[in-house]
């Protein structure tokens, strides 16, 4: 933009513009009334209240984002509407079949031919009950179903022996038989064998219930010769990556903040001062997971993105506003007169930076893809926030941090001051001794 400037230059009117619009902000009109609202901020009363108001929405915040969940909230294609054609059909055909496209497969590793001791395929059954305890499983599926099938059709379809037969013979039999119509119930040398349970939905409650009951058990009942291995198929991969994300999520912002830290450190070489940069986008953060709660949106690798985009675009409104109003407190300026300056220089950069910014994601939330509008709703509030957090509470927060800031400058002018107000009267009129200068000076 500078070397844009440098060929293009400002026009007469776009200078004369600029000229009026501070004369009115001067003389509290136009941006001026805003301004001065806004420098109210500064003040003890209004302070404390926007302090206190920010405590309470954080807490109350705070309390909602705990029950945030990993994952997706909705069944089918959470991404789209719940009226979506997709979303309809897949409805209908989980709720008259019983079967579905989610799939949660727990793998029992063995030594080759391991897979049909009878011990294993008692516990894979077991676990395949167990799973079916479940409301969000609808069937399960495993060699041992076959084998137990087969077995009864060896014996004109006796009832009584559809089991598992100690016979190893028999158990071998069936599993040959299963093996030509079923060859993915375990694979070549049998030292591998899958429990598939058919999931209603892949909502994060049914996952981590799913999970959950698969852990108990493999724990329980997992040994040198058997160990049952979490987790294959879609949803047991969604589950794998729900885990991840979980424990990702912190620590993603934890990383985040320490590196706007760090720079905020840098760039104000003041502690009090990164604090009233950082407090307005945590509390941020905490409301955009307050919102997502309310809007039934889980923490996935779609939306992680998202809510450490929402920190390092805040930090900017902040940047824009301290680095002037610290440039002016070390200058000699009170907090009030400081953040006066900021907000007239910056405040329309930042109120147009957050405005655009919102105005390019709003849109979004009528899109009949249900994700680009979820997205859309906490990117606007996000960016809208920020904006407001940083001209509402950097000054507020500036009243009670940054309101004894030292100015540098007006501590040099008064050292260098001090030594000609102690003239000796006795010296000649006009004169200073000496010794009376100031060290620089001799």
């Amino acid at each position: 933009m500078p070397v844009a400037l440098s060929y293009v230059g400002v026009g007469h009117k776009a200078a004369e513009r600029a000229l009026a619009i501070e004369n009115n902000a001067a003389a509290n009109q136009g941006f001026g009334r805003l301004w001065t609202l806004l420098d109210r901020c500064t003040e003890r009363k209004w302070a404390t209240f926007v302090v206190l108001l920010g405590l309470a929405m954080g807490i109350g915040g705070y309390l909602v984002s705990l029950h945030l969940k990993i994952g997706d909230l909705d069944s089918g294609a959470p991404e789209l509407r719940a009226d979506s054609r997709y979303n309809k059909d897949n409805g209908y055909i989980t709720s008259h079949y019983a079967l579905s496209s989610d799939l949660f497969a727990v793998m029992i590793k063995t030594a080759p031919e391991g897979c049909l001791n009878y011990q294993t395929l008692i516990l894979a059954d077991r676990l395949g009950w167990e799973l079916q305890q479940h409301p969000g499983v609808q069937a399960t599926s495993s060699l041992v179903n076959a084998v137990r099938q087969i077995t009864a059709g060896t014996y004109e379809g006796n009832p009584r022996l559809a089991s598992i037969q100690r016979n190893q013979n028999v158990l071998n039999y069936a599993a040959q038989q299963a093996s030509v119509n079923s060859p993915e119930l375990f694979n070549t040398d049998c030292s591998l064998m899958p429990v598939i349970a058919y999931l209603r939905d892949h909502k994060a409650e049914t996952l981590s219930g799913v999970v959950a009951i698969a852990e108990r058990f493999a724990r329980e009942n997992s040994s040198p010769d058997r160990q049952f291995l979490l987790a294959a198929g879609s949803a047991g991969i969604e589950a794998a990556t729900n885990l991840v994300v979980h424990e990702a999520n912190r620590t993603m912002l934890l990383y985040v903040y320490l590196a706007v830290t760090v720079f905020c450190l840098i760039t104000f070489r003041s502690w009090r001062a990164t604090v009233v940069a950082l407090v307005p986008l945590m509390l941020t953060s905490v409301l955009c997971e307050a919102l997502m709660v309310f809007m039934g949106i889980g923490v996935k690798v779609a939306t992680l993105p998202v809510i450490a985009l929402g920190v390092g675009i805040g930090v900017d409104y902040a940047l824009y506003l301290l680095s002037v109003q610290l440039h002016h407190q070390r200058q000699g300026m009170s907090l009030v007169e400081s953040y006066r300056q900021a907000v007239a220089f910056t405040g329309r950069v930042v109120g147009l930076v957050g405005i655009t910014l919102a105005a390019g994601v709003v849109g979004w939330v009528w899109s009949p893809i249900k994700f680009q509008a979820d997205m859309g709703i906490l990117l606007t509030f996000m960016f809208l926030w920020n904006m407001l957090g940083a001209l509402i509470g950097v000054p507020a927060l500036s009243y009670f941090l940054l309101r004894g800031t030292q100015p540098a400058l007006a501590e040099a002018v008064e050292k260098a001051a001090a030594p000609r107000a102690s003239v000796d009267a006795s010296a000649p009129q006009g004169r200073m001794k000496a010794e009376q200068l100031p060290a620089d000076v001799r």
